[in-house]
């Protein structure tokens, strides 16, 4: 996808079920005429989109100063005004939801979650941030957009396509002098996510050139060799088998045993940051693939400049329980939008052989696929069309 297409260019759009540019302005529920007006001109460019999940009350005390009606569904905003303790407690208490700006500096809070970033938005951000909540985007992935959002900078729509304009998230440690992963392709192409090592071996004899381990049954023993000797064999054997093939073989998750059997890559979750030692896989020289849920989580994962960002999921998936909604095909579109260009991506959740076509048209690098390939009838057949179909969306 180019970097001018509009949400509403990508295959497999549906046509918006929420009340139109309307609904962003009428969620600002005590601003002014002219907030709301920049709301309605922003939302309007920004495309059809579903109804949002949870529609939001934004009370920014900006132009009207009426009182705040807490519980969830409210979303209170002060911007450069001073909130004590008490009030916060009282909003938070509610099931409401606060975002404090300062100094360049955004602090949200919802759901019991804390999300801090800092960057240099426009003076009308804030109409920005209700346009992208009516778009369906969750509210810390809404506020990055917004702060990266510049007004008519593209042809045909209004979503960020640039980077180095998108807000840092904050609380990241500094990354030491020579930190740095090792380039990926920026078209990976086709990649299975399989369970084991006989499974690697098998597509690596037919002819898949990238591959992520996934072990199914970390618990699993054999004899005398406990839970952990296994996933080590299990590793061992599947690196050396790529290895063997000159392919680039991905451990989920277990990175010391990916680092200890010399590995290609690793790829790990947003959960994984808090406790992998990132800089001795940095050191090791072995790529790093990061999975995200957002734009928020992409941004954080951006920080680690990490050989290629996952970006999921992007359809209803059976492999793995989703702790969001569903990214779809035109979200996905704005994610390569933004990062295609500076990153290899890699799109994932629910791809078969019959959303692939419309995967890559968003201009992702590649496509992880599972049941696809390991619930194959006939795996040489599902591996031929699989190959078939990325090598036409390459020309």
């Amino acid at each position: 996808m180019s970097a001018g297409s509009d949400a509403r260019t990508h295959p497999g759009m549906h046509a918006s079920t929420s009340a139109g540019p309307h609904a962003a302005a009428e969620s600002l529920v005590d601003a002014g005429p002219a907030l709301r007006l920049a709301a309605t001109r922003i939302r309007a460019r920004l495309g059809a989109w579903a109804a949002p999940g949870q529609a939001w009350n934004i009370w920014s005390g900006a132009e009207l100063k009426t009182s705040v009606v807490c519980g969830p569904g409210n979303l209170v905003v002060r911007i450069d005004t001073a909130v004590t303790v008490e009030q916060q407690a009282s909003w938070l208490s509610s099931g409401a939801a606060l975002l404090t700006v300062a100094y360049r500096q955004a602090t949200l809070s919802v759901n019991g979650e804390i999300y801090r970033i800092s960057g240099n938005p426009e003076p009308q951000w804030l109409a920005a941030f209700a346009a992208f909540l009516d778009c369906g985007c969750l509210p810390q992935d809404a506020l990055c957009w917004a702060w990266g959002w510049r007004e008519g900078a593209h042809a045909e729509h209004d979503w960020p396509t640039d980077p180095d304009l998108m807000p840092q998230v904050l609380g990241l440690p500094a990354l030491p002098a020579g930190h740095a992963y090792p380039d990926c392709p920026r078209e990976l192409g086709l990649y299975p996510v399989v369970p084991d090592a006989q499974w690697v071996e098998r597509l690596l004899a037919a002819g898949v050139k990238t591959i992520q381990l996934r072990l199914k049954h970390e618990r699993q023993t054999d004899g005398d060799i406990g839970a952990q000797g296994v996933i080590e064999r299990e590793i061992a054997r599947a690196v050396a088998a790529g290895q063997a093939y000159q392919a680039r073989v991905f451990i989920n998750d277990h990175w010391q045993a990916a680092l200890d059997a010399g590995a290609y890559g690793v790829h790990l979750g947003q959960e994984d940051l808090q406790v992998a030692d990132l800089s001795a896989i940095a050191r090791a020289g072995v790529r790093l693939g990061l999975s995200t849920h957002g734009v928020y989580e992409m941004l954080l994962a951006w920080h680690y400049r990490p050989s290629y960002l996952a970006f999921g999921a992007v359809f209803p998936t059976q492999t793995k329980q989703l702790a969001s909604m569903p990214q779809g095909i035109a979200r996905l579109g704005h994610f390569a939008d933004l990062f295609a260009a500076r990153v290899s991506t890699v799109a994932i959740g629910g791809i078969d052989l019959a959303r692939l076509p419309q995967v890559l048209a968003t201009g992702v690098g590649s496509a992880a696929v599972v049941r696809a390939v390991t619930a194959a009838a006939d795996l040489d057949g599902a591996l031929a069309a699989l190959k078939q179909a990325f090598a036409q969306g390459a020309a």
